[in-house]
C-alpha cells in the first residue's frame, strides 16, 4: 500500500511533498557545507570496492552482492528513519528533496558558462572536470559546450526524473534504493581493467531502473521542444537514440539535441583514450552559448513537465490504493 510506503497522510500532503522536494531541490540544490546521502553512499562504495577485491566471491558476484545490499540497506535505513515519531515526515522531505540533482546541475551549468564567457577558459575547464568523467585538461571552447550540453541532457534523466520516478510512485525508500544503485554504477561502471567485473551488476541494475524514466525524459524534452517552438521528429531522436551503446543515456541526449539544434557526439577522450561517439542531432551545429542556453530552457521546461505529470500520477495510485 502507498501509505505505508511513504508513512504521509495520504490527501494534498502527498501533492504538497511531490512538489515540495522539487522545489527545495530548485531552490537550494546541493549545499557545498551540507552534508548528503550520496557522498555517504560514494564511502560505503569504497569500503566495498576493497572488500569486494578481497572477497573469494570474484569481482563480479561481489560487485552484485555488494549493489543489492547497498540498494536494499539504503531503502531500509530511509523507511526506519521516515517512521520515528515527531520527526518522520521532515526527514521525509529532506531525503526527497535531497534525492534530486536538477537544481544543482542546471546551477553547475550555469557556473561553467559563465566562465566562458568572461574568456576563463582554463578555469571552466577545471570547473567542468567535476561534473564529467571526460578529460578536460586541453579542451577548445566548443569542446567544453559539448561537454556541457551533454551532460545537461543525460543527467536530466539521471539526476532528476528518474529519481522523482521512484519518488512519486513508491516514496523515498524507492528513490534512494535507486539512488544507491545510480552510484554504484557511476562509480564502478567503467569498462576498464579496474571496473569491468566489478560494475557489471551495478550497471546492468541501472539500465533496468533506469529505462522507463530514460524513456520518459525523452517524451517530455521532445513535447517541450514543441511548446517552445522547435519542433523535432520523434522518429530522427528515437532513431539517434538506439545508436548509444548505453540502452538509456541516449534517450534524454537524443531528443535533447533535436529539440535544442544542437550536433552531440564525435571523438570524446576518457582516461586518455579517444572515444568515437555517435552523432546525435542535426549534424554540423557549432556549439555556442547561445546553444546551451536553449538547451537549458528546454530541459527547465521538460522538468516542470514532469513534476507535474508525476505528481499527478503517485497521487492518483496512491488515492486508488486507499
Amino acid at each position: 500500500m502507498l501509505d505505508a510506503l511513504y508513512d504521509l497522510p495520504l490527501n494534498l500532503s502527498l501533492f504538497v511533498f511531490l512538489l515540495g522536494c522539487m522545489a527545495l531541490d530548485l531552490l537550494f540544490g546541493d549545499p557545498a557545507d551540507w552534508p548528503h546521502p550520496v557522498r555517504l553512499i560514494g564511502r560505503i562504495l569504497n569500503r566495498l570496492e576493497g572488500w569486494a577485491g578481497r572477497s573469494w566471491l570474484g569481482p563480479r558476484l561481489a560487485g552484485a552482492v555488494a549493489v543489492a545490499g547497498l540498494a536494499g540497506g539504503c531503502a531500509l535505513l530511509v523507511r526506519l528513519l521516515m517512521g520515528l515519531p515527531f520527526v518522520g515526515e521532515m526527514l521525509a522531505l529532506y531525503l526527497g528533496y535531497a534525492g534530486l540533482a536538477l537544481g544543482c546541475l542546471l546551477r553547475e551549468v550555469q557556473a561553467v558558462l559563465n566562465l566562458l564567457e568572461s574568456g576563463r577558459l582554463a578555469a571552466a575547464r577545471v570547473h567542468l572536470a567535476g561534473l564529467v568523467s571526460r578529460d578536460t585538461a586541453d579542451m577548445t571552447e566548443e569542446e567544453v559546450l559539448r561537454a556541457l550540453g551533454e551532460t545537461l541532457a543525460e543527467n536530466f534523466n539521471d539526476g532528476f526524473v528518474a529519481p522523482f520516478f521512484w519518488l512519486s510512485l513508491l516514496g523515498p525508500a524507492a528513490l534512494w534504493g535507486y539512488k544507491a544503485v545510480s552510484t554504484a554504477d557511476s562509480m564502478w561502471g567503467y569498462r576498464t581493467e579496474r571496473f569491468e567485473e566489478l560494475g557489471k551488476a551495478g550497471a546492468r541494475a541501472d539500465d533496468v531502473l533506469a529505462w522507463v524514466p530514460a524513456r520518459l525524459a525523452a517524451f517530455l524534452i521532445w513535447v517541450a521542444g514543441w511548446v517552445l517552438g522547435n519542433r523535432a521528429s520523434w522518429k530522427a531522436i528515437a532513431t539517434d537514440a538506439r545508436t548509444m551503446d548505453s540502452p538509456n543515456a541516449g534517450w534524454p541526449m537524443s531528443a535533447a539535441a533535436h529539440a535544442a539544434g544542437v550536433s552531440m557526439g564525435g571523438p570524446t577522450r576518457y582516461f586518455g583514450e579517444i572515444k568515437d561517439k555517435p552523432p546525435l542531432g542535426p549534424l554540423g551545429v557549432i556549439w555556442s552559448a547561445t546553444g546551451i542556453r536553449r538547451m537549458r530552457r528546454v530541459i527547465v521546461a521538460a522538468a516542470l513537465l514532469a513534476a507535474a505529470g508525476l505528481t499527478l500520477l503517485g497521487s492518483a495510485l496512491a488515492w486508488w490504493s486507499l
